[in-house]
């Protein structure tokens, strides 16, 4: 099938068809045509004919952007099977087939219906077929071809990253590069100018320029000096066609901002200044500032300030507050006007960071001169000391002088002064002042080893101006009085062993005194004197503040003695000498031979002895197996039900049981009270039934009066001296219950156990007018009146 086209073709594009020519005859070589083969039979061989080509095909090209009323025509497709005659149906499809591209059957013409923007999309790919229109078969393969969308010059160049934002130190050298801008145009760079750009600059000149094929910006001056100017607007245009009449363009701006170095040195305004201080001004304090002017910023602005000469070098400081770039001028000793009122300083401001390319426009500092005025003032009594030290003994009495403070007024009228004691604190309080002389005195009595100094602070103010204060603190401290004895550092714990030898230390003491080293520093340590000598503990003095506990015998026991008592007395060296007498707790223990208390405890006895531990510990077991035994036939005797004591008639010790009812209050046969009216009731001797008595008790005394006047005390006391005695006595605890009760009161008893047997003469016929609540009890003392009348 042969292809045409109505659209010129360049050298260029018929390079293209013919490379697409090769490779469409490559790919449509390996399609299979079967109406071109021969098949033989089995067995034989197969031989296959290449088919000649019968499509004739080139590339089509179709304008972009196109506007026409009518479809823009492409290209034709034709088959060397085509007659002319209609028979021939040419079909096409692909991208674009039947709605940008149409074609007509018959005659194979292909038309644009939709204009076409190649920025969107370069080139259409489609197949073409041509079939027989009776038999629908296709007469060819199907074959590909494609469309190419032809540019034009419809983008104009743009700059995608713009504006732009850059920088560039002043001072620079002439066609320094500042910035490279690029444009991009949309349009197909193969073909034609259309994306051929070329750049300019439209604003800025003469300060910049730039490349036209590069567009690189560059400087176009020398010197460009920030401080004139700091920044510029400069706009770039890029037009494509190259830069031909008619190309489109586009254009961008670029802010460019120059950087400072340090080209300026720092200047003051002013060659001389003056400055007033008043005399008051406090040390360290901020007087006054300076500063001076430097085009330059940032780092480059920066400077140092110093005071280079003058008479108030030693008395004024300058510092550099970073913020400001100022001076600041402080006091370094305090003024007097008096003495001194005018002071000139010489200051000089650097610069501290330095380009050495711009020496020549230096240099880069500049000098002052300073005046400073001190101006008079009314000041405060000033003292003649910065601090006061005075010393005073402990006890002293009240109102002994301690020392005195002087403070006179520095101004020329030299006024008089007032001296007076801050009492903020409990310190201040001990002591007074004399407000014209500025003597310090006592106000109470001290104690060093409770408080050993004070702080106080002294005031003094001018008689005429009060309003004008000055302070100076005051140490004070309290000197030693020998006023304490020495005593035992501490609670010894003296122990000497049984078997110590005579002249054996059995201890060190040493001893403290509250005074201080002045009265107390050497201690004597000695016995009592005043005691007889002690037989069995002396005392050595080491003269070192330290003194040895010595045994005098051999041998200490402490079932004789456990506890020894040795007063010490000890005596300082102060003056006058003050002593005290404490007393020493010396316990006796056992010990082993190499000295090691064992114990000192009275259940270790038996160990000295000579007893062993083993033979301790078998004892203890034989014990506790007859406590065991002991316990266990308690135990068993107490679960029978039989009564200790053989006695029958002992009603004290046994609880009657019955079930039939009493006869109230008459009834007194079903138990016999008169052993609890009187113990002689009980038998004379009650034999126990677990043990056998041996020896018969001793008897029992009784007074000589009736049985009504036994006393009870004795009565017990009796018991008490049976229980004791009695041979038979188990080896336990054993309870003796005694119930008596006592004789018979003068007043009578009121039980009633005995109503039945008195009589009273009481008449109850009265509670018949108490009401009917009382009438029960009227009826029962009524029936009771008539049975004893009966």
């Amino acid at each position: 099938m042969r292809i045409t086209s109505t659209s010129c073709i360049c050298p260029v594009l018929v390079c293209l068809c013919f490379v697409q020519r090769c490779y469409g005859a490559a790919h449509h070589g390996s399609i299979k045509v079967t109406r071109n083969q021969t098949k033989h039979i089995e067995g034989e061989t197969e031989v296959h004919h290449r088919p000649k080509r019968g499509w004739v095909w080139n590339q089509f090209f179709v304008l972009e952007e196109h506007m026409g009323p009518d479809p823009q025509y492409v290209g034709k497709l034709h088959s060397n099977s085509d007659k002319g005659d209609g028979s021939v149906k040419y079909i096409l499809t692909g991208e674009g087939a039947g709605t940008i591209f149409i074609i007509d059957d018959t005659t194979g013409d292909i038309h644009s219906t939709k204009s076409l923007d190649r920025e969107q999309k370069t080139h259409y790919v489609l197949h073409a077929q041509a079939i027989d229109r009776r038999t629908n078969k296709p007469l060819e393969p199907e074959s590909e071809f494609i469309i190419k969308v032809q540019d034009i010059n419809d983008n104009a160049p743009k700059f995608t990253d713009g504006p732009y934002i850059v920088t560039v130190p002043e001072m620079s050298e002439m066609g320094t590069s500042v910035l490279q801008v690029t444009a991009t145009d949309a349009d197909d760079p193969t073909y034609g100018n259309s994306a051929r750009v070329v750049y300019s600059i439209l604003q800025g000149q003469p300060y910049f320029s730039v490349d036209p094929k590069t567009g690189v910006i560059r400087t176009a001056l020398h010197n460009m000096d920030r401080e004139a100017r700091e920044h510029y607007s400069v706009v770039i245009q890029a037009k494509d066609m190259a830069g031909q009449v008619g190309g489109l363009s586009g254009s961008t701006t670029v802010n460019i901002t120059l950087t400072d170095v340090n080209d300026n040195p720092p200047r003051f305004p002013q060659k001389h200044y003056q400055l007033y201080v008043p005399e008051s001004a406090q040390v360290g304090s901020a007087v006054g500032k300076i500063k001076a002017n430097d085009a330059d910023t940032g780092s480059n602005a920066d400077m140092k300030y110093t005071i280079i000469n003058g008479d108030g070098s030693g008395v004024f400081s300058i510092s550099t507050d970073k913020e400001t770039r100022e001076g600041i001028l402080s006091l370094k000793k305090p003024l007097n006007y008096e003495k001194k009122k005018s002071y000139t300083l010489n200051i000089e401001g650097a610069n501290t960071h330095l380009d050495f390319r711009f020496s020549h426009l230096g240099p880069f500092k500049d000098v002052t001169m300073l005046k400073i005025i001190v101006g008079d003032v009314d000041e405060p009594p000033l003292f003649t000391m910065p601090s006061y030290v005075m010393e005073v003994y402990e006890n002293a009495k009240i109102g002994t002088a301690v020392g005195t403070v002087t403070a006179q007024d520095p101004d020329t009228a030299n006024s008089l002064v007032r001296y007076f004691i801050d009492h903020n604190t409990e310190e201040d309080r001990y002591f007074t002042i004399d407000a014209s002389t500025g003597t310090i005195k006592t106000a109470k009595i001290f104690d060093r080893e409770e408080t050993p100094w004070y702080n106080i602070t002294v005031a003094a103010s001018e008689i005429d101006n009060p309003g004008l204060v000055s302070h100076v603190p005051v140490g004070v401290k309290i000197l030693d009085v020998n006023d304490n004895p020495p005593e035992l550092a501490r609670d010894y714990d003296v122990v000497v062993c049984e078997n110590a030898k005579p002249g054996q230390v059995i201890q060190t003491v040493t001893a403290t005194d509250k005074d201080n080293s002045a009265n107390g520093a050497r201690f004597h340590f000695s016995l009592d004197e005043g005691l007889s000598l002690n037989p069995n503990f002396t005392l050595r003095d080491n003269e070192d503040n330290t003194a040895s506990i010595l045994t005098r015998r051999r041998r200490y026991s402490r079932t004789t003695q456990d506890i020894y008592y040795l007063p010490v007395l000890i005596s300082d060296g102060g003056v006058p000498p003050l002593s005290s007498s404490s007393t020493l707790t010396i316990r006796v223990c056992a010990c082993e031979r190499d000295g090691r208390v064992r114990t000192c405890h009275a259940e270790a006895f038996l160990s000295s002895a000579g007893l062993s531990t083993g033979a301790l510990i078998a004892i203890l077991l034989c014990v506790v197996i007859l406590l065991a035994i002991v316990v266990l036939f308690i135990t068993l005797r107490r679960s029978k039900k039989e009564p200790l004591i053989i006695s029958e008639e002992d009603v004290r010790e046994n609880v009657v049981t019955y079930d039939d009812e009493g006869g109230g209050e008459e009834d007194t046969e079903a138990f016999d009270i008169t052993a609890l009216r009187n113990p002689s009731a009980a038998e004379e001797l009650k034999y126990r039934r677990d043990v056998r008595p041996e020896v018969k008790p001793a008897p029992k005394h009784h007074p000589s009066s009736g049985l009504d006047s036994i006393d009870v005390q004795e009565f017990i006391k009796q018991r008490l001296a049976e229980a004791d005695l009695d041979p038979s006595v188990p080896p336990y605890d054993s309870l003796q219950t005694y119930a008596y009760e006592g004789h018979r009161s003068e007043a009578g008893s009121i039980s009633s156990l005995d109503s039945a047997t008195t009589h009273s003469d009481q008449d109850y016929n009265y509670l018949g007018d108490w009401g009917p609540e009382f009438k029960k009890l009227a009826e029962l003392y009524g029936e009771i009146e008539s049975e004893r009348t009966t």
